[in-house]
Parts: structure tokens; C-alpha cells; sequence
């Protein structure tokens, strides 16, 4: 156990913060399932932009790598154009 109680507080901050990062990268996780598995080109179009909007933001705030946002962003564009042919 921590005898100090800047350590005490820094427990805390990084269990809520790990939950928080957790909720975010696991809702991340599910609107791009969920825009894999769309069929229509247009609904997908609109989905894009709010999932990269997440993804960019995720991003930002070190919840997921930069690398790995754009990775999924560049899977999800190649996902779209494959819809209209």
C-alpha cells in the first residue's frame, strides 16, 4: 500500500483515467464494426466523418496511438470506395 498521499491520489487518477480510456477505446471499437458492416455507400460516407471525428480526438488525448487511428481511418476509406464499385 502507498504511505504517501501524492501516491494515494495518483492511484486514483490513474484508475479512473484507465476506466475512462477503456470506455472510449471500446466505443471506439464498436462504430467501426459498425461501419465495416454497412453495405450502403452514403450512410457509410456520413458515419465516416463522425467516426474519424472519435478516432482523431482518441487520438489526440493518447487513448489509442496516432498510428493506429490513422490505420483504421485508411482501412475504413478503402472499406467505402469498395462499396460504390
Amino acid at each position: 500500500m502507498a504511505n504517501h498521499k501524492s501516491s494515494i491520489k495518483r492511484i486514483r487518477q490513474t484508475q479512473s483515467r484507465r476506466l475512462r480510456n477503456r470506455y472510449y477505446a471500446k466505443a471506439a471499437r464498436a462504430s467501426v464494426r459498425k461501419l465495416r458492416a454497412m453495405t450502403d455507400k452514403a450512410e457509410a460516407q456520413a458515419a465516416y466523418v463522425k467516426v474519424t471525428a472519435m478516432l482523431d480526438r482518441l487520438a489526440s488525448k493518447n487513448t489509442i496511438s496516432k498510428n493506429k487511428a490513422s490505420n483504421l481511418k485508411s482501412k475504413l476509406a478503402l472499406h467505402i470506395n469498395r462499396l460504390g464499385a
